[in-house]
């Protein structure tokens, strides 16, 4: 395990039973309070991006949002939000996916994404992969290219990444921290 690494896995608390009974949930409250652990996660994750050739970066709502849009500025690149459907005024993309229980939507403003632009989507957690796959379909269906999806932590225990390999096609998917 690298230095970063361990920072990171050390400003990561574990709150049992958190949103529900024999959940662990992963909050990054303390590494987005630390500069120093914050700011290495930041360049990881633009490093991440340029090395793919990105040209914007995508952060999907919420804690996503928390991540890209300082990477985007690190790297030098535009920040995309995409949002649960209905919170974004004008024209948007649309698009559904399945949870455990039910059906969500995500949105993209149209006119944000072109042909010209290689997109990597940053998100804090890959779960199980249908945030995460939903968005690249949006990405395609703006016109814009996938340069991949880049993730704090994967929690490899729920399979995501099997999930989301359809929908990444041959773009990459990178993980800071592999749990």
């Amino acid at each position: 395990m690298t230095d970063i690494q361990e920072l990171l896995l050390s400003r990561i608390r574990d709150v049992p039973d958190y949103p529900k009974p024999g959940v662990v949930f992963k909050d990054i409250t303390p590494l987005l309070a630390d500069p120093a652990a914050f700011t290495a996660l930041t360049e990881a994750l633009a490093e991440i991006s340029l090395r793919n050739g990105a040209t914007r970066v995508v952060g999907l709502e919420a804690r996503g949002f928390i991540l890209a849009a300082p990477v985007a500025v690190r790297a030098g690149l535009g920040f995309i939000p995409v949002r649960k459907a209905g919170k974004l005024p004008g024209a948007t993309l649309r698009q559904a996916y399945e949870l455990e229980y039910g059906t969500a939507e995500i949105e993209v403003h149209a006119e944000d994404l072109t042909p010209e632009d290689r997109v990597m989507v940053i998100d804090d957690v890959l779960a199980t992969g249908g945030t995460a796959a939903a968005s690249l379909e949006l990405i395609r269906r703006a016109g814009a290219q996938v340069a991949g999806v880049a993730v704090l932590m994967e929690l490899s225990f729920l399979h995501g990444r099997q999930k989301l390999e359809p929908a990444l096609g041959a773009a990459p998917m990178e993980a800071v921290l592999t749990l």
